[in-house]
């Protein structure tokens, strides 16, 4: 607010977050703008909610190790749990198939490819929570202008709503509720994916030092390191 309105009523477009916080910042300084939901925090949103799937699968794989220990206890034998054909357990398998369903399957390696066979053979729902989300990312992928996103969208809430999968549905109420800021992004394809990345490694510079004391030295630091 302390720039003059006649200079921030040049700024054409802001990229920004499903924050109702920065929607009020954007409404109150910068009037004249066009909002972009960035790409980024909308496909973060999708993930996570195949990644909540994984969790809440992992959790019932956890109690269900520990109620076949509490099991063989019992009888004085050791429990030894099942091992796939890589060597993992259910629970190590769900717990080390997490970075695996981030990336599309033209990004796995020769481990991950091994791996994502085996976890979705044995959990056909994670495969097609992965599904709806590459789904996702192909809209914005393939789409060049916002007529084509939206076409795609109406399909990926379709199937959604096939699937009834409950992360993915809170999901989907969250993408609908800001769709006309999400399509803003097509045909520009405006985004603020380096200040995220600069944002990352702040945050890791302040976890390595151990946090801010002194916040002057800091910023020094900062500079001198990335400026």
């Amino acid at each position: 607010m302390k720039i003059a309105m006649n200079e921030r009523m040049k700024v054409k477009i802001i990229t920004l977050d499903m924050s109702n916080a920065m929607d009020w910042i954007v409404r109150a300084c910068f009037p004249n703008t066009k909002k972009v939901i960035d790409r980024f925090h909308a496909q973060k949103l999708v993930t996570e909610a195949l990644q909540d799937m994984r969790v809440n699968e992992r959790w019932k794989a956890i109690d269900e190790e520990n109620e076949m220990i509490q099991r063989y206890r019992k009888t004085g034998i050791r429990y030894k749990p099942f091992t796939y054909l890589n060597g993992d357990t259910k629970k190590q398998l769900l717990a080390r198939g997490r970075y695996l369903l981030f990336k599309p399957n033209s990004k796995w390696t020769e481990s991950q490819k091994e791996r994502a066979e085996i976890l979705f053979s044995a959990f056909p729902d994670l495969k097609k929570g992965y599904e709806l989300s590459m789904m996702f990312r192909s809209a914005y992928e393939y789409s060049k202008t916002a007529e084509e996103a939206k076409k795609k969208l109406n399909n990926w809430y379709t199937k959604v709503e096939e699937k009834k999968f409950k992360s993915f549905i809170t999901a989907t109420h969250s993408i609908k509720n800001h769709e006309g800021w999400i399509l803003n992004y097509f045909p520009e394809r405006e985004t603020n994916a380096s200040a995220e990345s600069f944002n990352a490694k702040l945050k890791g510079f302040r976890s390595l030092v151990r946090g801010v004391a002194d916040k002057k030295f800091f910023l020094f630091r900062i500079a001198k390191i990335y400026g």
